[in-house]
């Protein structure tokens, strides 16, 4: 489903999904902490966390770490994301206007915490090559469960090119998903398919996408679109693979014969 959101983020957290509250079938808690100029948060709660830096500049300290990040364009520029286990203590104090993707969910295992860099971050571009380059798009994957095992989380980005499919051909996947999208410029649009229904996507949205559903999006042209995608891995079944539907399959050729044929 769309969740809408109709007013400006305030300053702090806040929630769009939670475990126990709103969206619970996501399993995770989802929330954009906002925050200005001098702002400080400070957060120690007994779940695993990922903060990703979507734009702005602030200093992290966990641990006996501090970095200071910044980024001015997540369009333009892979993130930073800090992800610690469960009782860490993480501060953000920010250094200017700035905003981030908060995750959590539950997750009894101990593990070491990591900041991941913009050079780390794993960005590729899918659907190149094929279907007339309709799908073509960047795909940026911050960990998953090939690089981060002990994680019950996964969280990337993707930046939809104006007028592109993403999340295409069709695929699905037992794990929830959500998505949170940004527009360029801000009053751009898209659609977002989830199963049978479809749903009109502006800046700041989010779609909550439950386990066995389809979910391929597109940007309406002269708009690039970008999405934070987070998943949460069930019990004994990570996600590990996208399950395309079987009469889209075809479209991954290559070769695949498209009309108008060029």
């Amino acid at each position: 489903m769309r969740i809408r959101q109709e007013k400006p983020f305030h300053y702090g957290y806040n929630p769009i999904t939670e475990i126990d509250g709103k969206h619970s079938n996501m399993l995770m808690d989802f929330g954009i902490l906002k925050m200005q100029k001098g702002q400080q948060e400070v957060n120690e709660e007994g779940k695993e966390r990922a903060y990703l830096l979507i734009q702005g500049e602030v200093v992290l300290k966990w641990e006996d770490n501090r970095a200071e990040i910044k980024r001015t364009s997540c369009f333009d520029e892979n993130p930073w994301c800090l992800h610690v286990p469960s009782g860490v203590e993480v501060k953000v104090t920010a250094l200017g206007e700035s905003e981030l993707v908060v995750q959590k969910t539950d997750n009894d295992r101990a593990f070491p915490a990591k900041l991941y860099t913009q050079e780390e971050c794993r960005s590729e571009q899918f659907g190149a090559g094929t279907m007339n380059e309709t799908s073509t798009r960047t795909v940026r994957t911050i960990f998953d469960y090939s690089n981060a095992p002990y994680s019950n989380m996964v969280i990337g980005e993707v930046i939809d090119h104006p007028g592109k499919w993403s999340s295409y051909p069709p695929h699905d996947h037992p794990q929830p998903e959500v998505y949170y999208y940004r527009f360029l410029p801000e009053q751009g649009f898209g659609v977002s398919i989830i199963g049978e229904d479809a749903f009109v996507i502006k800046n700041n949205d989010t779609v909550a996408i439950p386990g066995g559903l389809v979910h391929p999006q597109v940007s309406a042209p002269g708009y690039a679109m970008y999405y934070c995608w987070m998943i949460r891995h069930l019990k004994d079944n990570p996600f590990d693979e996208r399950i395309f539907a079987d009469e889209h399959k075809w479209l991954l050729d290559k070769d695949a014969k498209i009309w108008p044929e060029r």
